[in-house]
């Protein structure tokens, strides 16, 4: 018999789950409250459960806890880069992000990413595995049981397409904004997708209030191959229609997350095919100066050509911000880190 994943269950799974194994269903509120509002790290810091059922607990059910691999913290900044390990061995990163309005947290979806986008590191070594809700929960947990401070925003915006892994993000924002949980907001919850369309087709139907961004980076499919293989098998004639559908089923202004790469994306004429792209699509343009990865040859755009980029896109009437650089002097793009962490165990191991 497979053992349940006690993190990734909501409240009327956890109370059918321990009424099955003969408790009251009291202890299931006591239980899903040390995992989703105390944050125990184990089953044995839960010192209000009786022993006896914190045992058979672990011989039904497996409890998810990530351990803190590595951490390091920006000098610049403040930024926080983590590295957890999974239980299968497997290494994961996600990132803490201090802004006056609060924290946020990046989250990883999935161990590795088979999208391929070509300035991402994450992508380099493929996809190994989905990641569960409990798995995605726990990054936000143990990040705000380091740092004993409340995280405000989550945004799954790390290693991994989060609708290649949809059924766990599902669970996961449903989890993440319960009033029995961490009750974040799902208006502060930010989902990117580099255009998966029916996921994004689908996740407009779950009645959520949740930010969309689209990893969008070219104003025409032509440019956007050269950077994203997704772009081969949705076009932006089908994917921008689905965000349009999910702005308004949802009412949620877009996000369209457009990477500056020197010499590639970065002129005034792909500013004004982006301008006459997204005019009537209702979205916020984040410019993000591309973090250089010494795997790829792509190059960040200098100062001028973003300034000149945003000013254009501003005199057009659309609303745009320049994203600030975060952690650059600890890895801060997605998948560097884990990629150096596990360069050095692939060499230590020789």
């Amino acid at each position: 018999m497979e053992k349940k994943d006690l993190k990734s269950m909501d409240l009327n799974e956890v109370t059918a789950f321990v009424t099955e194994l003969g408790e009251k269903p009291f202890r299931a509120k006591q239980l899903y409250q040390w995992m989703h509002q105390k944050l125990a790290p184990s089953l044995e810091d839960m010192t209000n459960l009786p022993k006896a059922f914190r045992e058979r607990l672990l011989e039904h059910g497996t409890y998810t806890s990530l351990e803190t691999v590595q951490m390091l913290e920006s000098g610049i900044d403040g930024t926080r880069k983590y590295l957890f390990g999974l239980g299968d061995g497997n290494i994961i990163e996600s990132v803490l992000m201090k802004y006056k309005h609060g924290n946020s947290v990046c989250i990883s979806s999935q161990v590795g990413c088979r999208m391929g986008c070509r300035f991402c590191a994450s992508t380099l070594d493929g996809l190994t595995r989905n990641l569960t809700a409990g798995e995605m929960l726990d990054q936000i947990y143990r990040i705000q049981a380091s740092t004993g401070e409340r995280v405000s925003n989550v945004v799954v915006m790390g290693s991994g397409e989060p609708f290649d892994n949809y059924d766990s993000l599902v669970k996961f924002i449903r989890l993440l904004s319960d009033e029995n949980g961490l009750n974040i907001s799902q208006r502060n919850i930010t989902v990117s997708t580099c255009g998966i369309v029916p996921g994004i087709r689908k996740f407009a139907e779950e009645g959520f209030s949740v930010t969309l961004a689209l990893s969008l980076h070219a104003p025409n499919d032509q440019v956007r191959k050269t950077l994203m293989p997704i772009a081969n098998k949705y076009s932006l004639s089908e994917i921008l229609p689905a965000c349009k559908e999910y702005y308004e089923k949802t009412g949620r202004r877009l996000t369209f997350e457009y990477s500056l790469v020197q010499g590639v994306n970065d002129n005034l004429d792909e500013a004004r095919k982006l301008s006459s792209l997204i005019k009537d699509m209702h979205g916020h343009v984040n410019l993000i100066p591309v973090n250089p990865i010494k795997e790829r040859d792509y190059r960040q755009s200098g100062r001028e050509a973003i300034d000149a980029f945003r000013t254009y896109l501003e005199k057009q009437g659309i609303n745009v911000t320049v994203r600030r650089e975060m952690g650059r002097d600890i890895g801060g793009a997605c998948g560097q880190l884990r990629k150096s962490y596990l360069k050095k165990e692939e060499e230590g191991e020789r």
